[in-house]
């Protein structure tokens, strides 16, 4: 295996000093990173860097992110006066979480923002207000066209481009704008300037693999391309010159190639047609062994459970135990993530007290058994009320359900001295046994005079 490694690789690694290489390594830049053999003065040349190289497997990572995220409605929540809490509906977050502008749904927005975050490490949004100072919508902004800026005194700005929307609003004039009218989102901070305010995405630790398996995959295709193994091989104990080995090999494509493909050809002096063995399908099999293992270190890379993309890994039971394995590592970072970046925008206080939250339970939409049985447990251990996990399915209230209820004979450890003790079962009455003979008044027991007379037949 490791001079299958080492043959794929050698062309690729091995260069000419000074030469331009041909993968699998890119250089990182500020929105993106260059491919290889770029010239430094890219911009100059009219060449953009570029965002990720191209991958099914970090497309259906990033996507997995973005599609799930932006399915999972948002909402505004409070703290109320008894410890629980209730859902605010005329807020400027609520609204924005119902219609973040008016010329994308929220999945829209929460799609592209996601997919912007992993793609560039960085998600910028612009608030617009209205005349109460109250953010009234929000614009997605390129990420690979802006950037945080800092002042001399240590406030933040952010200049901000990349929506034709805003630009035809604002009749395209620069944007700088102050950090309290943008959604900045980002990810793990790099050293790049200005520190730490730029993220950086995963695609920077999955680059290598990316590289490889690319790689590959254009070994595979030129190689079915223009170096394909010939099925069979005319063999003779003739000694033919070159003339007639052409002659010979134009009349065998002549017959069995084209439009004369599945004709019959006819074999003379002493030729004969022998199969070509396949050595080379194990180096195949290692190969695809090979690719598979890239793969999976670049879902390593995105924390996604090998099991969402069918690359194998640890089975588990059931739709909800893949979702919560996946929901207690990548995915409920990020949505604490942009949770929490919604709060700083908005200026709330945070948990428990006020604060924005994505529903997880949609994750369960699909799954009716688990999600069923889900809200049955909570019904009967008291955790909600009937007409709550009615509700929650989209059934009308009932009368009297909306208390909730637990068995009788749960109660607390404090009420257990006030329960009155059990009376105490009255005595059971004296039974008279009957008496034996010889007894005082010489009767004898009523069993006694009960007699089984035998007739005979």
């Amino acid at each position: 295996m490791a001079n299958l490694i080492a043959r794929v690789l050698r062309p690729l690694l091995k260069m000419a000093e000074g030469g331009p290489r041909s993968g699998p390594f890119n250089l990182p830049i500020s929105g993106g990173w260059l491919p290889p053999g770029t010239p430094l003065n890219f911009w100059q040349l009219g060449k953009d860097p570029l965002g990720y190289s191209p991958s099914a497997v970090v497309e259906r990572c990033i996507a997995l992110y973005a599609e799930t995220i932006a399915s999972l409605p948002g909402a505004h929540w409070r703290r109320n006066a008894r410890g629980g809490r209730a859902r605010v509906t005329n807020s400027a977050l609520a609204r924005i979480l119902r219609r973040p502008n008016h010329y994308q749904s929220p999945s829209d927005f929460v799609l592209n923002a996601v997919r912007s975050l992993y793609l560039d490490g960085n998600a910028y949004a612009l608030a617009l207000r209205n005349a109460r100072f109250e953010i009234e919508s929000l614009h997605l902004m390129n990420a690979r066209m802006s950037a945080p800026l800092v002042a001399e005194t240590g406030d933040v700005f952010f200049r901000l481009g990349g929506n034709s929307v805003i630009d035809r609003m604002l009749a395209g004039e620069p944007l700088l704008v102050p950090a309290r009218d943008v959604l900045h989102i980002w990810l793990h901070a790099d050293r790049r300037f200005p520190w730490p305010l730029v993220g950086e995405t995963p695609l920077i630790a999955a680059m290598s693999d990316i590289g490889i398996s690319n790689a590959f995959t254009e070994q595979q295709v030129n190689f079915l391309l223009n170096q394909a193994r010939p099925s069979a091989v005319l063999s003779t104990d003739l000694v033919l010159d070159a003339h007639q080995v052409q002659a010979l090999r134009d009349r065998w494509n002549e017959q069995a190639k084209g439009l004369h493909q599945g004709g019959v050809p006819i074999l003379t002096a002493g030729l004969k047609v022998q199969p070509w063995a396949q050595p080379a399908v194990a180096k195949d099999m290692q190969l695809a062994e090979l690719m598979k293992l890239s793969a999976e270190r670049i879902c390593y890379a995105f924390r996604v459970p090998l099991q969402l993309l069918g690359l194998g890994g640890a089975p588990l039971g059931s739709t909800e135990a893949i979702m919560q394995f996946w929901l207690n590592t990548g995915l409920g970072f990020t949505l604490n993530h942009v949770e929490q970046s919604f709060d700083r925008l908005f200026d709330l206080r945070g948990e428990p007290d006020e604060y924005a939250e994505f529903d997880t339970e949609a994750l369960l939409r699909s799954n009716q058994k688990d999600r069923i049985e889900m809200l049955v447990r909570g019904v009967q251990g008291g955790i909600y009320s009937p007409n709550e996990a009615r509700n929650q399915e989209g059934l009308d209230s009932v009368p009297f359900g909306d208390e909730p209820r637990v068995q009788q004979q749960v109660v607390p450890l404090s009420a257990a001295g006030s329960i009155p003790a059990a009376p105490a079962p009255p005595p059971a009455p004296a039974v008279e046994l009957p008496r034996m003979n010889g007894g005082g008044n010489g009767s004898r027991p009523a069993t006694s005079r009960a007699r089984s007379v035998i007739r005979p037949r």
